[in-house]
């Protein structure tokens, strides 16, 4: 086996790993076991657990973004980028499940750039300014745009982590009802959006009524003090 086929097969072997035990919970010592190598053969290609777990992560990454961002990058009606952007997660989670697990799990070596979060913040900042100008053109304020990116896409990224294991309905189904409740949602947005019911205010708690035989606060400020001796 060439270095470049060994280097593949750990990184496959790693990859399985991380996506059933998470990054704590796999060891050099399995990643060598599984991979059929001693340890030296791993620390020699990539340094250690981190320095694999790295390559994994930025595939993963690389991957999943390429997918987003292609279906972005299409062009055409917001509704139809919608659809396009939930069916590129949904193809990416249905073709790289490990790859998928491994990207939402939390890991002390995932760098802010490389995390889950980070990416799906990235993916809302393009959202943001297809939302900007579509708010435009419906006489909306653009500067919500931000915050409505946040909400939409966020919505299809949990959607995403719920059919990981769900896996039902359909994709096509699933990414269907995505576009019926972001769209609908969206092309029915109120240019003030108000409260059904305003909060109620703090009521104070009520003061214990003085009981019978009870000093009043200003008893003893009326009580006279003692008087001066007469000389």
């Amino acid at each position: 086996m060439t270095a470049t086929q060994r280097r593949a097969q750990l990184l496959d072997v790693s990859r399985r790993l991380f996506a059933e035990k998470g990054f704590e919970g796999t060891s050099v010592e399995e990643i060598a076991a599984r991979a059929e190598v001693s340890k030296p053969v791993v620390y020699e290609h990539f340094g250690g657990k981190e320095g694999i777990y790295a390559v994994v992560i930025d595939r993963e990454i690389q991957a999943l973004t390429s997918a987003l961002t292609g279906a972005l990058d299409g062009g055409g009606h917001p509704k139809v980028l919608v659809e396009r952007s939930a069916l590129a997660l949904l193809g990416y989670i249905e073709e790289s499940e490990d790859g998928f697990r491994i990207l939402v799990r939390d890991s002390p070596v995932a760098q802010a750039t490389g995390t889950f979060s980070s990416l799906i913040g990235d993916v809302a900042t393009q959202v943001e300014h297809l939302l900007a100008n579509e708010f435009k053109r419906r006489h909306l304020d653009p500067r919500t745009a931000p915050i409505y990116a946040q909400m939409l896409v966020g919505m299809v990224a949990l959607t995403g982590q719920y059919w990981l294991d769900a896996r039902s309905p359909k994709k096509a189904d699933v990414a269907a009802a995505l576009v019926n409740l972001a769209w609908n949602g969206l092309s029915g947005l109120e240019r003030r959006p108000q409260l059904t019911t305003a909060p109620e205010p703090r009521k104070r708690a009520a003061k214990p009524r003085p009981k019978p035989g009870d000093a009043h606060p200003g008893d003893a400020a009326a009580e006279p003090g003692p008087t001066a001796p007469v000389e």
